[in-house]
């Protein structure tokens, strides 16, 4: 998600600095070259070895001669995204202001001055992050571009985001805006169907590629939409269903409303539901249960609205001509753009293999899940 991309880390002088070192390891592992800066406060919270060892690049702390801030963060400079995190209020007030008394406002002067992406992801007391001078601060840095990764609200705190909101909104800000603000609704993962108040009928997707889809989604400019039965993500709406009915209906409102541009159908939907007991079955004799297929909801999308639609179809032959003839049989029925077949073996598993079955042609990939959401957004990019 970040191969090849170079992140100046602007840190400040909030106890979550304490963060820095996981949050540098992180942006690494995602393929990203991290050079870091930081103001005096900082300092005195996580060490300029402990930061250098993270990032694997000498730490600047002051600005000198070498002129430190342009070579990062100026026109020709180093960096492809400027992220600061944590942030202060001191910190973003004085960014609003373009008041340059540290490295890392002096950075975020050049970077915006030179038109180098800024990610923020602020950190304080919750009472601090309400202040109507620090709103404002936010709201004006906001209007210049600059993306703010929201904090989470927890014990009277605005905590800074997770190392996984961050890394995303960083991808987000260096990535090319394919879906220019498009609304794409992706369906992910298994739905249950109640048998009685403590079992289910369900299957073993894990909604892994689902979610690496509706993330590559908003990574390359969607707004996205996640419907499945999980929880929130910090790169979508999520909309939480639990049965087939209830994500068929889910998705046939946005769509017929018209709030959908597009549809990535990943989840596993339960082919058949039961009628639910009010109350628990007893064990220990033999039971016998009457299963009524469920809609398809491809089908009851397609029936109130022509949008562009991807579909997954997971077979257990193990035979690529037959999975290529199931998905053509499901593009032609119901209009798709494309198929994404696969065998269901790789259920649960973070690598995957899958033909992208069209009209007139099929292409194999192999590989992880989160790389085949990046093809399967950019691939749907281009039919939008």
């Amino acid at each position: 998600m970040l191969a090849g991309v170079n992140v100046a880390l602007g840190v400040t002088g909030s106890i979550a600095a304490v963060k820095v070192v996981e949050l540098a390891h992180e942006l690494r592992r995602r393929g990203a070259s991290v050079r870091a800066v930081t103001t005096d406060s900082a300092q005195g919270i996580v060490h300029p070895w402990a930061v250098e060892f993270a990032t694997n690049n000498p730490v600047v702390t002051e600005i000198t001669g070498d002129v430190e801030h342009v070579e990062l963060c100026g026109r020709d400079g180093w960096a492809d995204v400027f992220l600061i995190a944590p942030a202060t209020a001191n910190t973003v007030g004085k960014i609003a202001s373009a008041i340059d008394d540290s490295p890392v406002t002096t950075c975020a002067t050049t970077a915006l001055g030179a038109g180098v992406p800024t990610v923020i992801a602020p950190a304080m007391h919750e009472p601090m992050y309400d202040h109507p001078g620090v709103l404002e601060a936010i709201d004006r840095v906001e209007s210049w571009g600059v993306e703010f990764v929201a904090p989470r609200i927890e014990e009277g705190k605005a905590k800074i985001a997770t190392e996984d909101a961050i890394a995303t909104e960083v991808a987000r800000a260096v990535s090319p805006d394919r879906f220019e603000g498009a609304n794409v609704v992706v369906t992910s993962g298994a739905t249950s169907e109640p048998i009685d108040p403590v079992r289910v009928l369900t299957n073993r997707s894990s909604g892994k590629t689902g979610r690496a889809v509706a993330r590559a989604c908003y990574v390359l400019g969607a707004d996205v939409t996640l419907v499945h039965d999980g929880e929130d993500v910090p790169y979508a709406e999520v909309a939480q269903v639990e049965t087939a009915e209830e994500m068929t209906e889910e998705v046939v409102d946005r769509a017929s409303a018209g709030a959908a541009d597009a549809l990535v159908s990943a989840a596993a939907i339960s082919d058949y539901t039961v009628e639910t007991a009010d109350e628990k079955i007893r064990s220990g004799k033999d039971l016998s249960l009457d299963l009524t297929p469920t809609p398809k909801l491809i089908d009851s999308v397609r029936a109130v609205s022509d949008l562009p639609i991807v579909g997954f179809k997971a077979e257990t032959s193990g035979d690529d001509a037959a999975m290529i003839s199931a998905a053509r049989d499901t593009r032609q029925r119901a209009d798709l753009s494309f198929v994404v077949a696969n065998d269901a073996s790789v259920m649960g598993d973070d690598q995957t293999r899958t033909l992208f079955v069209r009209e007139n042609s099929t292409r194999e990939y192999e590989g992880t899940k989160s790389e085949l959401g990046r093809k399967v957004a950019e691939e749907l990019a281009e039919e939008l």
